[in-house]
């Protein structure tokens, strides 16, 4: 696996609201090899002195992050999505730690994406739904809470480290994953399908539609089997119209 796979990986900041803690982040992807910086609505300003400061010799990496008004337009060409949570979710989901999940996105030739959430709150549900997997980093029990900075910090070592293991020691995680593009058409076809036939009504469609992201993302579907999953939506929209 060569270091191309690392500039091939996006960290995903959501709302961030220092810019001491943007700063320090483009200073540790520096360090790590990482250079796709990308900020969701951001509540301060990404090259101010402060951020400047913090980043040292990772200043390239700040003037060259891109900021984005939502997280599907951060996510965009995207196969491989995951994110960082410090809390149990209210929906059934496996958490693993950034050592054993983060090679997954090391694979050569796909864009992916690791999504941090805001400094106050973390992701919420909605957004933890556009990941496949989940990164919780084992910490003290009495005060398990790491800064913003100190979470990307610890996760790009981990994608660092995954690199540098011997090639047969690493995990092929090599197929055709669906684009986030693909998969966001599926959901939102299976949405208007459910609707129409009754299966969900407007005022529960989206903890519903939450659910079933849950279920496809940790499938890890290929391009393939949304088009089949599709493929089925087109023949039930079929049958609803022939039956008027």
């Amino acid at each position: 696996m060569s270091k191309t796979a690392l500039t091939r990986v996006r960290i995903v900041l959501v709302e961030p609201a220092g810019p001491l803690n943007v700063g320090s982040v483009a200073r540790v992807m520096k360090n790590m090899g990482l250079n796709q910086l990308i900020l969701v609505s951001p509540h301060c300003d990404r090259l101010s002195d402060e951020a400047r400061l913090m980043a040292v010799h990772g200043v390239d990496v700040l003037e060259a992050s891109r900021v984005v008004e939502s997280i599907p337009e951060a996510l965009q060409g995207c196969q491989r999505i995951m994110a960082t949570t410090g809390r149990s979710l209210s929906l059934p989901t496996h958490l693993e730690t950034p050592r054993e999940a983060l090679p997954w996105l090391l694979t050569e030739g796909l864009n992916t994406a690791l999504l941090f959430g805001p400094e106050d709150r973390g992701l919420n549900n909605e957004e933890l739904s556009y990941a496949q997997r989940f990164i919780s980093i084992p910490a003290n029990p009495d005060y398990p809470s790491l800064n913003l900075a100190q979470a990307v910090a610890v996760c790009s070592y981990e994608l660092y480290q995954a690199l540098q293991q011997p090639m047969e020691s690493q995990r092929d995680w090599s197929f055709d994953s669906a684009s986030f593009e693909v998969l966001e058409g599926y959901y939102q076809h299976l949405e208007t399908v459910l609707l129409k036939i009754g299966y969900l009504y407007p005022h529960t469609a989206k903890a519903r539609l939450e659910k079933f992201r849950r279920l496809y993302n940790k499938a890890n579907l290929t391009r393939e089997e949304v088009a089949l999953l599709r493929g089925i939506l087109r023949q039930i929209d079929w049958f609803d119209k022939a039956t008027e």
